[in-house]
């Protein structure tokens, strides 16, 4: 099968197409042919082996699996005997997370693997699209935030991936949503809820006399300090950014104790069960992909290329 392998940590040019074996099923594994992927702003990290310790982690040369791809849609091709779940046929989604693997024309998953159903409304273009940047919105808003209706949130990076679900499960969940955008993505980012926009190009973030409930940087470019002031008694600031994570950990332990306002960090993980639930709210309307542009395969480097600029709405799509 045809793959875009990642050789070593570096630019876009580290990445190449090859053949590689077409993997089998085992008997608990369903054999998935992908139909698309994309590329996040965490790939193109993985790829240059940012940040340094993330190599303990994911390879300390260069990835252990060259075949980056975090989340993925596509049909179910085969399924080992002990498989119940799911049938051939099927078109399912899934974020893989750190197995990676989505930018190849086959993989293989556990049946219990966090993998679910494809949403009926949406092609696979735009259902590779969901699982990544929506599980951590859902994970770091509802789960770590612990968000609640009424209350007054801010996302840094809304039209970004992540920054765009999170504008629209915090207006699911009844928050009051001020986005932060540049200003070409203005339009945009009001039309996924968000009662305020602010062009950061033009407006200090956050502005004195404003408070909110929850802050959550979702590209790790507003820092705990730059936001504490803007934070309610009680408020909690959020940053889902990888590089972010060491920096955000010092501050979490030091108001801890000692302030009300609280910095809280953590990871996303895929489940069946996550997925099903943003599966439905998808089916319902209440949630939408933004697509950015699409690429096939074979122009992996080109794609790389683009998220690598910093300035992608949503998503980034590559059609295997």
């Amino acid at each position: 099968m045809r793959a875009a392998l990642c050789t070593a940590y570096g630019p876009p040019e580290v990445l190449v197409m090859a053949d590689v074996p077409k993997p089998t099923p085992r008997e608990n594994e369903v054999l998935i042919r992908i139909h698309a992927t994309t590329v996040t702003a965490t790939d193109c990290l993985i790829r240059r082996g940012e940040p340094a310790w993330s190599r303990l982690i994911l390879g300390l040369a260069r990835p252990r699996n060259p075949i980056l791809g975090i989340e993925l849609a596509g049909e179910v091709e085969a399924v080992g005997r002990s498989v119940r779940r799911f049938q051939p046929g099927e078109a399912v989604f899934s974020a893989t997370m750190v197995k990676m693997a989505g930018c190849a024309e086959y993989i293989c998953l556990p049946e219990k693997a966090g993998l679910a159903r494809k949403p009926a409304n949406l092609s696979y273009e735009q259902a590779a699209a969901v699982p990544d940047g929506a599980l951590t919105a859902l994970t770091f808003l509802r789960d770590i935030g612990k968000i609640r209706p009424g209350q007054k949130v801010l996302v840094n990076g809304a039209s970004g991936s992540v920054g765009s679900y999170a504008v629209q499960l915090a207006k699911y969940f009844g928050a009051e949503v001020t986005g932060v955008c540049s200003t070409a993505n203005l339009e945009m980012v009001k039309s996924l809820g968000a009662e305020r926009v602010i062009d950061y190009t033009r407006e200090e973030i956050p502005h004195s006399g404003e408070s909110f409930d929850i802050i959550f940087d979702s590209v790790g470019k507003l820092s705990f300090a730059q936001s504490k002031g803007a934070l309610k008694p009680g408020g909690v600031y959020l940053s889902s950014a990888m590089t972010d994570f060491l920096r955000s950990a010092l501050p979490q332990m030091l108001t801890t104790s000692f302030s009300s306002k609280k910095v809280k960090t953590g990871a996303s993980f895929c489940t069946a069960e996550r997925l099903d639930f943003l599966r439905e709210l998808v089916e319902a309307g209440k949630i939408r992909p933004v697509i950015d542009r699409g690429y096939p395969l074979e122009q992996i480097v080109a794609a790389h290329r683009y998220v690598d600029q910093g300035h992608k709405k949503g998503n980034v799509v590559i059609t295997v």
